[in-house]
């Protein structure tokens, strides 16, 4: 099972940049993409219904912001919106689609770098998405979670560590975080079978040339409960393509 995720900065955009001649190319099975900053009433059918691919939707209630969408090649046996924490559903950040055994989240975490309080809330986010996962894996069901999460785990995951130190992206505290994911048993599949590889990024600012002189961070993330490591088969960072801020990132299941 072939999973892409791509944070295509407004899905209007990366369309008009060849999202769908991508998709057509890639032939992922699932494709989750976040901030697509678009009701899913304004798009086109060739956006809402792709060929081949079944979609579903969480747009945010303010207009023109973030926004998750999942296509997939076969219908999804459930799906739903959010986490049921209005705070954060507003946002049309979480959608969570089921295949088989398989329950995949496709999530845009919150931006921090707004104000001190929008800081709270991306890590209070962090905190009950950590705490909802745990839950659905204790009662036993296989869950990977992808996205766009706002933060370098790692020095390795930037290009400048200690330029960035008191940015938040990577802050120490939003560090944490992820490492108490790990704690819980949730494993970032990428540096599960590429610990030491350096110079993969999936975000590179738009100013000062940043993509073409590999001046980015690894922001992007597939993470697999330690339960389904077995299942890991490949994963990767599509870095050579192009349309947005981001590149996609993908994972193969067994």
């Amino acid at each position: 099972m072939l999973l892409y995720s791509w944070n295509v900065n407004g899905i209007r955009a990366a369309a008009k940049r060849g999202l769908l001649a991508w998709l057509a190319a890639a032939q992922p099975d699932v494709l989750c993409l976040q901030e697509t900053k678009s009701s899913v009433a304004e798009l086109p059918e060739s956006l809402t219904r792709p060929e081949g691919y079944t979609t579903y939707w969480a747009d945010a209630q303010r207009k023109g912001y973030s926004g998750v969408a999942t296509y997939s090649r076969r219908p999804a046996a459930s799906w739903r919106r959010g986490l049921g924490i209005d705070v954060f559903d507003s946002e049309g950040r979480v959608l969570t689609t089921t295949f088989d055994d398989l329950e995949l989240y496709n999530v845009y975490f919150p931006n921090g770098r707004a104000s001190p309080e929008r800081l709270q809330h991306k890590l209070g986010f962090y905190r009950s998405f950590l705490e909802h996962i745990d839950a659905r894996a204790a009662a036993g069901h296989s869950v990977v979670f992808c996205g766009d999460v706002n933060t370098a785990h790692c020095e390795i995951d930037l290009a400048h560590p200690k330029a960035n130190a008191k940015f938040s992206g990577f802050l120490p505290e939003e560090r944490a975080c992820i490492d108490s994911w790990q704690e819980h048993g949730w494993l970032d599949s990428f540096r599960y079978l590429h610990p030491e590889e350096r110079d993969a990024y999936s975000w590179w600012t738009m100013r000062t040339n940043a993509r073409e002189r590999n001046i980015g961070w690894r922001l992007d993330y597939f993470f697999v409960h330690q339960s389904l490591a077995g299942r890991i088969a490949a994963a990767g960072i599509a870095a050579d393509v192009v349309g947005a801020d981001h590149c996609p990132v993908w994972l193969e299941l067994a």
